[in-house]
């Protein structure tokens, strides 16, 4: 896979199932050694958080609905580090690993999962829509590309106030065919309003391929009749997630408007906590697993560049899981809201 630009003369090529590695691999040389040891940490946060959420979910824990991340974790991480700390994020309903990428405490997460008082939401949002405004997370969006007009509200709103800040806004592959995330585009087009569109494409909506679905698969392209430019990046790898995110920060904070970023990358598990994803093989999801995995392959870098060794990453996997178990055991312990909660935060 290797990275394209909307308006540039790559040959189109057909979507594959499974994410390829760039021919044209991300350089690990000018990113400092705490620099990667943080996306490991912060990739393995997540992975350890979501394994543990679907565990809790298992045992009845969580209720409703419930998406994982795993298999996602580049996606997010690396954005998040080619950010500024005024720049907001917003997001679909597979939400919990941008929650904790963007510095939400695990402990508040896992609560609110589990619908106990001491979550983001006081236990009343659940899974798919938690708020933090300090952390500048606008949500967990339930409804299918809701979060995409939203986020660019978000845009409009930074560049009224001339305050540098840009809006990050995610969605999936299934999303990218709503008739709202293309007023969106034409509105932020024509206003040059600083927003990334981040595509997360994971190659399946809720069980329908992008081959199926879509008459345009390149989704990178999907701006260019408002004249936006795009990118397809290789979302498994963390460093060239960054180094295209930086990219597009740097225009949108330019007042070159808005810009799309394809990340092409997996989910692991099915759409949900109910989908027992029979649409792929198992041959599929481990060949993803062996030879792209976000994770291993920064592993790989940081062990062949001798950014740490394997005493230092067993060291990180260490205080990961106590992390995550301590998150579990708080939110088990924290109360369930009290009943006037219903009464609470409604407009009426």
């Amino acid at each position: 896979m290797v990275a394209k630009s909307a308006n540039g003369a790559s040959a189109k090529t057909k979507t594959k199932s499974a994410p390829k590695k760039s021919a044209a691999k991300s350089s690990s040389s000018e990113e400092p050694s705490e620099n990667l040891l943080k996306y490991y940490r912060d990739m393995m946060l997540i992975r350890r958080f979501e394994e543990k959420a679907g565990q809790l979910y298992g045992m009845g824990q969580i209720g409703g609905f419930c998406h994982l991340y795993i298999g996602q974790e580049a996606v997010v991480v690396g954005v998040q580090a080619a950010l500024q700390d005024s720049d907001q994020v917003i997001t679909s309903y597979r939400d919990h690993g941008h929650m904790l990428a963007c510095g939400m405490e695990a402990r508040g997460v896992m609560a609110e999962l589990t619908g106990r008082a001491d979550g983001y939401s006081r236990g009343k949002g659940g899974s798919m829509h938690m708020f933090s405004k300090e952390k500048k997370f606008y949500g967990g969006h339930g409804i299918v590309a809701a979060q995409v007009p939203i986020g660019t509200g978000l845009a409009f709103a930074n560049k009224y106030k001339e305050n540098d800040s840009i809006s990050v806004t995610y969605f999936g592959d299934g999303a990218v065919n709503q008739g709202q995330v293309y007023e969106s585009f034409n509105m932020a087009e024509l206003w040059a309003l600083p927003v990334i569109y981040v595509i997360e494409n994971n190659q399946y909506a809720m069980g329908t391929s992008v081959d199926r679905s879509s008459s345009e698969t390149e989704l990178y392209r999907r701006g260019a009749s408002f004249k936006i430019p795009g990118e397809q990046v290789d979302g498994m790898d963390v460093i060239a997630v960054k180094q295209a995110a930086a990219k597009a920060a740097k225009c949108c904070r330019n007042g070159e408007g808005p810009y799309i970023l394809e990340m092409k990358t997996y989910r692991y598990r099915g759409h949900s906590m109910s989908d027992p994803a029979k649409y792929r093989t198992r041959d599929e999801v481990k060949d993803v697993r062996e030879h792209h995995d976000p994770i291993n392959n920064l592993k790989d870098v940081i062990m062949a560049g001798a950014h740490a060794d394997e005493a230092k990453l067993k060291e990180i996997e260490k205080e990961v899981r106590e992390i995550v178990n301590d998150a579990a055991e708080f939110a088990q312990a924290s109360p369930l809201p009290d009943p006037a909660e219903l009464y609470t935060d409604v407009l009426a």
